[in-house]
């Protein structure tokens, strides 16, 4: 049984998660860029990664451009965003519009705090954020919005480094089985 790790992501945590997992799991990991539907046909697990802008996973033109390579894989979805992880409406919402339909019942959803740095941030981003942080009618809202912070750390990945060891262990015959 064969793993890789894809990932697509802006600001550098979502690459960050995934090296982390790709050392782990000693796993091969890739962007989005680098990896078709030609490549896919020899792993059987997926771990992708995406990072959430505006509303929308980074991720999502890749999955519908080889949904019909990926279909019926085993696939760990981690999902980094600046929504907590405990806002999972909010974060479930993002993969209802960002997921295709028939990849959903294959995926294990994790969702994983990101960063936000502003001097990191390119003018185009930080121009919108001040604005909407100037639109915020909360006063604490908007202090929020334009305060720095950075929640990625390798701890967060143990739930998700638990259940994919999990899977891989019982979805691997032993040498004994195969004869």
């Amino acid at each position: 049984m064969e793993a890789i790790i894809i990932y697509k992501g802006k600001y550098g945590a979502t690459k960050q998660y995934a090296e982390w997992l790709g050392a782990d799991l000693h796993v091969p990991v890739r962007t989005a860029v680098e990896i078709n539907g030609d490549n896919l046909a020899r792993y059987d697990v997926l771990l992708i990664g995406t990072s959430v802008y505006i509303g929308k996973l980074q991720i999502e033109k890749w999955l519908r451009k080889n949904l019909s390579f990926i279909k019926g894989k085993k696939i760990f979805l981690f999902q980094v965003a600046a929504a907590s992880p405990t806002e999972k409406e909010k974060r479930q919402a993002y993969n209802r519009s960002g997921i295709p339909g028939e990849l959903i019942n294959n995926c294990a959803f994790y969702f994983l705090p990101g960063k936000m740095i502003l001097q990191q941030l390119s003018w185009k981003d930080r121009f919108m954020l001040k604005m909407g942080a100037r639109l915020a009618k909360d006063p604490e809202a908007k202090k929020t919005m334009l305060t720095d912070y950075n929640d990625v750390r390798k701890d967060q990945l143990e739930e998700m480094l638990i259940a994919i060891k999990g899977y891989m262990a019982s979805t691997v015959k032993p040498l004994a089985a195969i004869s």
